[in-house]
């Protein structure tokens, strides 16, 4: 008993000790770079944080604690130039150019990498990844000082970053100075030996990160593509390709190249392929294939494995994440029990981190802790995603608050308008949109559901999560777990149940590269901590949705959730799809045909990408730049629905209220700034 006790110290100790060490970060400012002008002319002279419940340190240990994302060799990212330029890719104006918030160095980030990017470990070698920050964190702009948003949308436009980051590697494999230079600098980092392994690795990263952006590019026949844009990223779509290129299967692999080759093709292919995918060593089978394909079997190969990334979100914003009983736009995910475990191991699939699955012989305890049985075959879900840290940041956002409007910053508030407006949302939004305490620490959060064909706003990203299929590879005739029992995964199967049989395999399988009986007992601890001190049980769905049936297992996604509107003033642009650029549009009508041109509408298009703010529409300006233009006649961009303050969707009871007048509308707004 008193060695127990002796070690149950030593633990607390090391643990109190460790945290604060990490937390020694407490830059005043947070790296924040204080002046400067961005891509679109906004000037700032002053960075300030509002008061979220975050100190300086808090912010820095969220910025830069990593999680397993390895996007790249750390020491590529750092001395990569531009296509055409001799400019480094990871230069402060570059990285303002996709919307990224340059940072100054500090304790915790010597190197002055954007927030959200972050040097990361992963089997004895360095690799540059994302942290939550990079998708989670904002600034708005106004007269001359940038308001820092913690756990606020990103302004960032990934997409292009990942096309320019691709362009970049090839431009430097096939420029002569530029190899040259990019060798030589690689080699002073000390990540490498010598120049032949620098070349292999950029070989790799080069065809590895250009495959990315081919298999997620937007593509449809019979409609314009969908572009993402700043703001906006199909996470779901892209988590889901990358499930799909790790559990593909040699014998499945067989049959598809079969299928889109010719037999002279086929013959050719197979005789340097064979080797691949009779090989025991059967990780990354996708990435393997590349060299022997021409790009345009690849492009056949993936339009016959992957399905388009094409229905673009809003990053949610996080205060009060911990506290919901469901997350995601469509409340996709149950944030009871485990939830939050798996929910962010899935995001890390979708942001970088290494997926070293392969089939095997028997079974191990993490295989049979996974739901996959005392099978012959069991699969190895190893990978970089670091649970531990994954844990420790949704612990973090529990302190997190939404931000209030900053009167010493932004227009004071109109109290007269401010009163009028709380009778409007009493009247007009409290039926779906609950109030909470920002700053209680037992603050719950219900999900209200909403079906889209109630709220009537763009259905892509509903329809989407449920009708993509995939092979189901080496996960063929495993079960999942749904809301209404059991799917057997046959050789296709939907793409959610995958992803969900995958993201619980990936937490049940402890980190390799610790000690054996380490790894177990922070897998435990893991584990229990996370049950046990998740208050949010399992409850179910509040509003109006069509329910899951054995018929239809995933029919409650077919809906998007209304939650409180705290902090909403931060969080442009409006709707799930980012399809509105200010709450003063969101209370006006979509234009329809028979509409007179003179009344006001929300905009068809719009500018996307600036950070300045406009505090009378409440959003960012979305005009007289050369930014992203946003159309939102596409699919997956629509702007409709949600047109209670027109008077012309439902309340939840089925009555129509009158449509606001402008002066209501702006009464009603400046009450929204109060939130």
């Amino acid at each position: 008993m008193l060695i127990l006790s002796v070690l149950a110290i030593i633990w607390l100790v090391t643990g109190i000790s460790w945290r604060v060490y990490e937390l020694r970060d407490n830059d005043p400012s947070r790296g924040a770079t204080i002046n400067g002008t961005d891509k679109f002319g906004s000037q700032i002279t002053q960075t300030m944080y509002l008061d979220q419940g975050w100190s300086a340190a808090d912010s820095l240990w969220f910025y830069n604690t990593t999680q397993g994302s390895n996007l790249l060799p750390y020491s590529f990212f750092l001395v990569l130039e531009q296509p055409g330029s001799s400019a480094l890719f990871r230069s402060d104006e570059n990285i303002d150019r996709y919307g990224y918030l340059p940072q100054r160095p500090t304790i915790g980030n010597s190197d002055g990498l954007p927030v959200g990017m972050v040097r990361d470990e992963y089997q004895g070698k360095a690799f540059m990844g994302f942290t939550c920050a990079a998708c989670h964190t904002t600034q708005i702009n106004y007269a001359g000082i940038g308001i820092r948003i913690d756990g606020g949308p990103a302004n960032s436009d990934m997409e292009t970053f990942m096309i320019d980051l691709a362009e970049a590697l090839h431009a430097t494999l096939v420029t002569p100075e530029k190899l040259d230079r990019f060798v030589r600098n690689v080699l002073k980092r000390g990540h490498y030996e010598n120049a032949s392994d620098v070349l292999a690795d950029l070989k790799k990263y080069a065809q590895r990160i250009k495959t990315y952006t081919i298999i997620n590019t937007p593509r449809d026949t019979k409609r314009p593509l969908t572009r993402y844009g700043y703001a906006r990223l199909d996470a779901f779509g892209r988590i889901y390709n990358r499930v799909l290129e790790h559990i593909m299967s040699a014998q499945q692999l067989r049959e598809l190249l079969a299928e889109i080759l010719s037999p002279a093709e086929l013959a050719k292919v197979m005789t340097g392929l064979e080797q691949v995918l009779s090989s025991s060593d059967r990780d990354h089978i996708i990435e393997r294939t590349q060299a022997y394909l021409t790009d345009k079997q690849i492009i056949k190969l993936r339009n016959k494995i992957y399905n388009p990334a094409d229905a673009p979100v809003s990053y949610p914003f996080l205060w009060d994440v911990p506290q919901h009983d469901y997350i995601q736009w469509n409340g996709r995910v149950e944030n009871s029990g485990l939830g939050p475990m798996a929910r962010n191991a899935g995001q890390l699939i979708g942001v970088f981190g290494t997926l070293d699955w392969q089939e095997k012989d028997g079974f191990t305890l993490s295989s049979v802790l996974g739901g996959q049985g005392f099978g012959s075959k069991h699969v190895d879900f190893q990978s970089s995603i670091d649970i531990r840290n994954l844990r420790r940041v949704e612990n973090h956002l529990r302190k997190l608050t939404s931000p209030l409007w900053p009167e010493h910053i932004l227009p004071k508030l109109d109290n007269t308008r401010l009163t009028r407006g709380a009778e409007l949302f009493a009247q007009y939004c409290a039926s779906c949109h609950g109030q909470i305490n920002r700053s209680d620490p037992d603050r719950r959060v219900v999900a209200k559901m909403i079906s889209v064909s109630s709220v009537g706003t763009d259905s892509k990203m509903a329809a989407n999560s449920i009708e993509f299929t995939g092979y189901s590879g080496i996960l063929k005739n495993q079960y999942v777990s749904v809301s209404t029992g059991n799917i057997l995964l046959q050789s296709q199967a939907p793409a959610v149940a995958l992803l969900t049989s995958a993201t619980r395999n990936v937490v049940t399988t402890p980190d390799r590269d610790k000690w054996f009986i380490r790894r177990w007992v922070e897998r435990s601890f893991d584990f229990a901590y996370t049950f046990f001190d998740n208050e949010v049980q399992s409850s179910l769905k509040n509003g109006n949705y069509t329910p899951d049936t054995t018929a239809k297992p995933f029919a409650s996604v077919m809906a998007y959730k209304a939650r409180p509107l705290n902090g909403i003033w931060a969080t442009a642009p409006y709707l799930h799809n980012g399809s509105v650029p200010t709450l003063y549009d969101l209370l006006l009508p979509k234009r329809q045909i028979n509409d007179p041109i003179e009344a006001e509408y929300r905009p068809d298009e719009f500018m996307a990408g600036s950070r300045e703010f406009d505090p009378e529409k409440v959003g960012l300006k979305s005009a007289g730049y050369d930014g992203f233009l946003f159309r939102t006649n596409i699919w997956g961009n629509n702007n409709s629905g949600h047109e209670y303050a027109s008077g012309r969707t439902p309340q939840p009871d089925g009555t129509f209220l009158p449509a606001l007048t402008k002066e209501q509308r702006l009464d009603l707004l400046e009450y929204l700034k109060t939130l």
